[in-house]
């Protein structure tokens, strides 16, 4: 009998979303028949039973195209906003799921879509996901695609900025996407050189990254590049949400944890504009003119590198495999050259942050870059 496979694709855009949607759809129609169906707009699309057929038609030409043909959202099917009230739409989605007769959703997307799309399993659907973010901090993968893509963006501006830093004699932070793992701004700060690289996983001490800007001005180098992730905290701010998640863990009821949250949200709420406050204390501390460039969305976008292209056809080709061979409830992760299918139980909910011991980290030390420590 033919299966029905749906797929949408939710959270933030991405390069490689479409490779990752034609492989699949390619896949699962030319070598085992399948219909596919692809919903607009991420949970919310599938939960308005807005769809649309994915046939060689629409998959044709999408390869080296960035963002999504079908849209994305963030939308949470346990809290969508419907008519301006936050809602629980998990029951629409499934009854949705059974009327366009699925039977699976791909779910395609980053850390949040795999928490989300386990929830949906645990209500009885055949659910398989991909993983994709440009953080690369989905657990249980090797590889996440749109990393590559967003890293070669990130390494270019650094070599671009290396130029005016020099010329001007300046201080210039990049600050690159990850609010809770660093591997976008490390691996950025690594390939482009980036003197000082301050990650999420490694609190910095701002007085230690002055030392080292003021080091290498004695050692007659006149500029400094800092690669420094939006997610990046000092040590003081690190301990501050320290404390309140362990008054979380303690608090007695639903009024005081949500106190607490409002105060971590405050605590959060000050990365924004951090890395500007971060250069005026630098140009305090050093007394050398500090400029910031904030890559922001620049990284998502654009046509999707090769290794990202490659990447997302193999976990959506395999997709359709794993689809004929009826195994769900996993999420097709990359490992070494190959996949494996990790059960979407152990992702959900885990994040992958940069180890301490990590070769990237050591490698970064023994070229002399300061990490804030």
């Amino acid at each position: 009998m033919t299966k029905f496979v749906g797929v949408l694709t939710s959270g933030g855009d991405n390069p490689g979303l479409n490779a990752a949607i034609r492989g699949l759809g390619k896949a699962a129609l030319g070598c085992y028949g399948m219909q596919v169906i692809g919903f607009r707009d991420g949970f919310r699309g599938l939960m308005e039973n807005r769809s649309v057929t994915l046939d060689g038609k629409m998959l044709s030409g999408i390869l080296t195209q960035g963002g999504t043909i079908l849209g994305t959202s963030r939308d949470k099917p346990h809290k969508m906003l419907v008519g301006g009230k936050e809602m629980d739409m998990t029951q629409a989605i499934v009854e949705n799921y059974h009327r366009n007769h699925l039977d699976v959703l791909v779910c395609i997307g980053g850390g949040g879509t795999q928490k989300n799309a386990y929830r949906l399993m645990q209500q009885g659907l055949n659910i398989i996901t991909l993983p994709k973010t440009i953080d690369n901090d989905v657990w249980g993968t090797d590889m996440t695609f749109g990393f590559d893509t967003a890293l070669e963006i990130a390494t270019e501006a650094i070599d671009r900025l290396h130029s005016t830093a020099q010329s001007h004699h300046r201080v210039i932070l990049v600050e690159i996407m990850g609010h809770k793992a660093g591997w976008l701004a490390l691996g950025a700060g690594l390939a482009g050189g980036a003197d000082v690289i301050l990650i999420p996983e490694i609190p910095y001490d701002i007085k230690i990254v002055a030392e080292s800007i003021r080091n290498r001005s004695r050692s007659g180098k006149s500029f400094s590049i800092i690669a420094v992730a939006e997610g990046a905290l000092s040590k003081n701010q690190k301990k501050q949400m320290d404390n309140f998640e362990e008054k979380l863990k303690s608090a007695k009821d639903k009024d005081e944890k949500k106190a607490v949250k409002k105060l971590m949200e405050e605590i959060s709420g000050m990365r924004s504009g951090q890395t500007l406050r971060l250069a005026q204390k630098l140009e305090e501390l050093t007394g050398i003119e500090s400029r910031i460039t904030i890559l922001g969305h620049l990284q998502r976008g654009g046509t999707p590198s090769s290794y990202d292209r490659i990447l997302a056809t193999k976990l959506g080709t395999v997709c359709a495999e794993y689809i004929n061979r009826g195994i769900y409830g996993v999420m097709i992760a990359s490992k070494g050259e190959g996949v494996e299918a990790v059960p979407l139980e152990e992702v959900a909910g885990k994040l992958r942050c940069v180890p301490h011991d990590h070769q990237w980290i050591l490698s970064a030390r023994w070229v002399g870059t300061c990490l804030g420590e």
